[in-house]
């Protein structure tokens, strides 16, 4: 649905995209995270053909999006972080403006008004003036303004901003349901709302894609370094020495209560090493109640990736 290849955007000596690749699938939700500035809204612009790139291609929906942008804008439902609505028309005024820019018939904008109308909870507010309507509300408007010619793809960019928390589990809910229908492109900086969300995660920083993954795939590749959580009886001095004498250790922190013995082990590479530590604990007729890795998020893998890209040398 969505093809990028070598995408590259600068303003003035600034690369805000720099060498972009990746693709979204039919049906598939995912999140395009990033910190402030990390390059995310400029390449859905460029997507939703509001800025040109400078360099590399990106199609949506087999379409070129610089050789084709208008059969690219009849097939794509785009939501700005600051939807721009006209706060003089009412929501059902301004609704129907945009259907007839889509080339709605009046019918179908009838009913393509009332559908977004039920999705987007618009009800008792459709007939009021947009200037009149709260920042959350005026973000609902923009979102039924993005679905009111039922396009293929949905890009939304930072879709909950200014919502209160109960309008963006209802948010959250809808794009679910949206994903069913809809190919959706979704940038946000909260790693929360991606991991709730989304399937698939691209994070880009500095304007560069840095990984791509399902938030399962991103959170292993830390838990697969995190350290092992284990609860051993015994004598302290010698599980500590004995664990430290394993193949794939890297170092232990110990701390001792009433006879148990809560071990952090951290392996020095990515070897799984609870088998041999289960196992030597059998051998020594230690007692064991606990061993657990722990579990990373994908707000851990994101400190990481980050950490990693402003070390020297990169």
């Amino acid at each position: 649905m969505i093809r990028v290849k070598n995408l590259t955007k600068h303003f003035g000596a600034v690369r805000a995209v720099d060498d972009v690749t990746f693709h979204v699938e039919e049906g598939e939700i995912v999140g395009f995270l990033g910190p402030n500035g990390a390059g995310k809204t400029t390449t859905l612009r460029v997507l939703t053909c509001f800025h040109p790139a400078d360099q590399g291609s990106a199609s949506v929906v087999g379409f070129d999006v610089f050789r084709e942008s208008m059969q690219v804008r009849r097939n794509i439902g785009y939501l700005p972080e600051s939807a721009p609505l006209y706060p003089e028309m009412r929501a059902r005024e301004y609704l129907d403006f945009r259907a007839r820019l889509h080339g709605m018939g009046r019918d179908d904008r009838h009913q393509a008004i009332k559908r977004v109308t039920e999705q987007c909870w618009l009800g008792e507010f459709i007939d009021r003036p947009i200037g009149q309507l709260s920042k959350g509300m005026r973000q609902r408007v923009g979102l039924a303004d993005a679905l009111v010619h039922d396009p293929k793809v949905l890009v939304l960019d930072e879709p909950t901003i200014g919502l209160d928390p109960t309008q963006i589990r209802e948010t959250r809910h809808l794009i679910k349901e949206l994903g069913e229908r809809h190919t959706i492109l979704l940038s946000s900086h909260i790693l929360h709302e991606v991991q709730q969300i989304c399937n698939r995660t691209i994070i880009i920083k500095n304007g560069r894609i840095v990984a791509i993954g399902s938030p399962d795939e991103l959170r292993q590749r830390v838990s697969a370094s995190s350290p092992l959580i284990a609860e051993i009886k015994g004598p302290a001095a010698e599980i500590k020495k004995s664990i430290a004498g394993l193949a794939g250790i890297g170092s232990i922190e110990a701390t001792s209560t009433d006879g148990w013995n809560r071990l952090a082990v951290q392996p020095s590479g990515e070897a799984d090493v609870r088998e041999a530590i289960f196992k030597l604990a059998a051998d020594q007729g230690w007692t064991m109640r606990e061993m657990r890795r722990e579990v990373a998020s994908l707000e851990d893998f994101f400190v990481k990736i980050v950490a990693e890209q402003q070390a020297p040398g990169n």
